[in-house]
Formats: structure tokens, sequence, C-alpha cells
């Protein structure tokens, strides 16, 4: 039986509520075979990230060819990328592999406000593996520094996501979760045409993991074939739902439940 299949390249977190351990729990929940590499170690748990060791950027290549070359993926999304060294590597592979369902998550800063990315990569990052990504996939706060403009309402977000189309991913998406409101608002641009995506906001403080297990369920859809407006509204159908079920633990920002259905936990 042939079954989709989705690789993340991105960091680990120790509290299992954001990074490769959410991208492979999303995955799992979409029925898709994940699979990873690793690119950095966090000790973190629920209120903050106390420690980080990168992986050198040629070990993060060998755990690209070494998963390529025999299981492949239909789907690659990229998390926590670390450092500039870290983001040329992968660019090289995404190239060298044809990749084409390419989903950036530009992540820069955890939930708890510890930075994730060296700032210096930020360049490297927008030049370097945005031109050969299918989806980006950023929040506010990370359009307003990759955009260098400040996002306030709807129409700012529009402006920022026309600025990082201009940097060659076929598609951008502006997450609204950072704006105030009952109603969340994420828009989808093309080059050409807007698209909204709207949702009631859940109020709890289940919302560790919530960017990560967002594109890695739009990543999951892409593996299975469907559409990019497909994919986003079916993942933020899920990411409500997730956020909604989601476990209260810890002190701080407590994980998304990426398996509600199998719990049998349906609230909205």
């Amino acid at each position: 039986m042939s079954v989709p299949k989705a690789m993340t390249i991105a960091g680990s977190d120790s509290g299992a509520g954001a990074g490769i351990q959410a991208d492979l729990k999303t995955f799992a929940a979409f029925g898709v075979y994940g699979t990873c590499a690793i690119t950095a170690l966090t000790a973190q748990n629920t209120v903050k990230v106390q420690g980080v060791v990168e992986v050198p950027a040629d070990f993060v290549v060998l755990q690209i060819d070494s998963i390529m070359s025999d299981i492949n993926a239909n789907a690659v999304k990229t998390g926590m990328l670390a450092n500039a060294a870290i983001i040329e590597a992968v660019s090289d592979r995404m190239k060298h592999w044809r990749m084409e369902k390419l989903v950036v998550d530009p992540v820069m800063v955890a939930k708890s406000g510890d930075s994730l990315l060296d700032p210096s990569a930020v360049d490297t990052l927008k030049n370097v593996l945005f031109p050969l990504a299918y989806l980006i996939t950023p929040n506010i706060p990370e359009a307003e520094m990759l955009a260098n403009l400040r996002i306030s309402v709807l129409e700012d977000m529009r402006r920022a996501a026309v600025r990082l189309k201009e940097l060659g991913p076929e598609y951008v998406l502006v997450k609204g979760g950072h704006l105030r409101g009952d109603i969340t608002v994420d828009i989808l641009y093309d080059g050409q045409n807007f698209e909204e995506f709207k949702g009631k906001r859940v109020k709890n403080r289940c919302t560790h993991g919530t960017g990560c297990t967002f594109s890695a369920a739009i990543t999951a859809c892409l593996a299975k074939g469907v559409t990019v407006r497909e994919a986003v509204t079916r993942a933020k159908v899920f990411i409500m739902e997730a956020i909604d079920a989601g476990f209260e633990v810890g002190q701080g920002y407590s994980p998304v439940n990426h398996f509600y259905e199998f719990y049998g936990i349906k609230r909205r």
C-alpha cells in the first residue's frame, strides 16, 4: 500500500509540544508517514527554553539525504533552522532532491520569547530558502521582521504578503493570530489574489506548538495531493480543534492536542 510521506526539518522540543515532536504527531494525525532531520536540540518546557545545542550542518545534510535516498517525501516542511550554515545546507539539499512542495515556517522565536534563530541568519533565510519555497507561513511578529513593516490591521497583513512574495515563494500565508479580536484571519497570497481564512478565536493557554502544528498540517495535506487552498482550509480547522482540546500540562503555555479525535474530544 502506498502511503503519503512528509519530512520535517526542525528542532527537537524536549517538552514535545512544538518542533519535531509536534510535526510528527501532526503527520500521524493526518495519516501521513512522517520522517525528520533534526537541526537543533532544545532543553525546553512549557515555560521557557533553557538551552540549545545546534546540530552541525553536515549532519543535517546526512539526515536529509538518508531519508530522501530511501523513503523520499511528497512534501517537506522546515521549522527551527538555527543558523545560516544550516539554512544554506537545507537549501542545497532541497534543490538537489528537486523538492517542489516545500513549506517554510520561518521559526524565529519560541512561544516563551526565547530566540530560535541567529539574528544574522535572517537575510540568508529570506534570500536563500524563501525562493525555493512553495509556501511560507510567517505569523505577525515574523512577518513584521521579514517584511520590515508594522502590522496592526488586515491591510498591513496584505502589504506584508506582497513584500514577502517578492522574495520568491510561490505562496505566502500570513497568519493573523497575534491580532486582537474574536475572529482570527489568515491571508493567503499567490502574487495576484488574496484569500482570507477565518476562524473563531479559541481562548485558552493551550497554544504551545501552534505554528509548528499548523504548518505541519498544511504539509501533510500537500503530501496527500490537495491544493494549497484546501490544505490551508483543513489545517486551520485542525489547529482550532487541537487548541480547543489542548492538554493543560505544565505551568506555562500548554501544548495543543494533536490527537483530539483519537481521544473523542471535539468541542467546537
